[in-house]
């Protein structure tokens, strides 16, 4: 199917700051998404941007400091089923020629019913023994982000195979049908790189996924519980399946096979205490999920 490009502002919103890596700012991937969704959905109103599959995040998206806008290009492709692949590109010039850069690409389903069948997750195992881990602790020194991307509340209870945690959104606003608010995702991910730096000699970083549902849009001002669970480690990467529910232990949004990697080839390290309990506490009653 042909593909149509176009050239798109992308605003700097002030909380873009705080999404750094490696000295940069950098675009967040769920600000990504979001992009893509609101915007292939304005091109073609039937698409169901809720739901999303075979995600990658190519490249990171640098903003520079004090921008207040970027150009950015999207190219959108309809497939035969009414499906539309979405990509998101900056131009970079070179000495000779310019190049295109993606940095973000997905597809999203047609109108399509829910499958119900997929929104059944497991009950959360016994937890003996698990490392608990402060979330004041996980943002001074494993997830080094700014306050507007501080989701994650409490503590981090992990184990061999898993990880569960508590989320509060607080962004006032930014909560965009029928995306919902950004920011549970977003820590949903932080806790998934807690629990990877566990596991390998790197920092893992999301660069994609199989399937994404947003089963009800998130909410600001609402707190909603976490749960990663490990699905497959290689020497070079971690694949997780994760759930955010609410209070009521509804399935908001799941994501299957998302793939964690090393993004800084090699230069950032997991602090050594991550590797063992720093403070000797564990938990040996069950916790229920959903």
């Amino acid at each position: 199917m042909a593909s149509e490009r176009s050239q798109i502002t992308l605003p700097v919103r002030p909380w873009f700051a705080d999404h750094h890596f490696a000295g940069r700012i950098v675009l967040a991937a769920v600000e990504a998404m979001q992009f893509l969704a609101l915007t292939a959905q304005a091109a073609h109103p039937h698409l169901e941007v809720g739901k999303m599959r075979d995600a990658r995040f190519a490249r990171l998206l640098e903003i520079p400091l004090d921008a207040a806008e970027i150009e950015v290009l999207v190219e959108l492709e309809r497939e035969e089923k009414g499906e539309v692949s979405a990509r998101l590109l900056t131009r970079v010039e070179g000495k000779v020629i310019a190049r295109l850069v993606t940095h973000c690409e997905l597809t999203f389903a047609a109108d399509a019913a829910p499958d119900s069948e997929e929104e059944r997750w497991m009950a959360e195992p016994w937890l003996e023994p698990a490392m608990t881990v402060s979330t004041e602790r996980v943002y001074q020194e494993l997830v080094p982000f700014g306050p507007a991307y501080r989701t994650l509340q409490d503590r981090l209870v992990l184990d061999e195979n898993g990880v569960w945690g508590t989320m509060l959104t607080s962004e006032p606003g930014h909560a965009t049908e029928p995306i919902g608010s950004l920011f549970p995702l977003d820590g949903a991910m932080h806790a998934l790189c807690v629990h990877g730096q566990r596991l390998v000699d790197f920092v893992p970083f999301p660069v994609g996924f199989a399937a994404r549902h947003i089963v009800k849009p998130t909410r600001a001002g609402e707190q909603y519980r976490v749960q990663g669970l490990l699905q497959e480690r290689t020497e070079d990467e971690l694949r997780y399946d994760l759930c955010i529910f609410d209070g009521q232990e509804h399935v908001r949004e799941w994501v299957r096979g998302l793939r964690m990697r090393d993004v800084s080839h090699g230069r950032i390290k997991p602090p050594a205490w991550i590797k063992a309990n720093p403070t000797g506490e564990q938990t040996s009653r069950p916790r229920k999920t959903i």
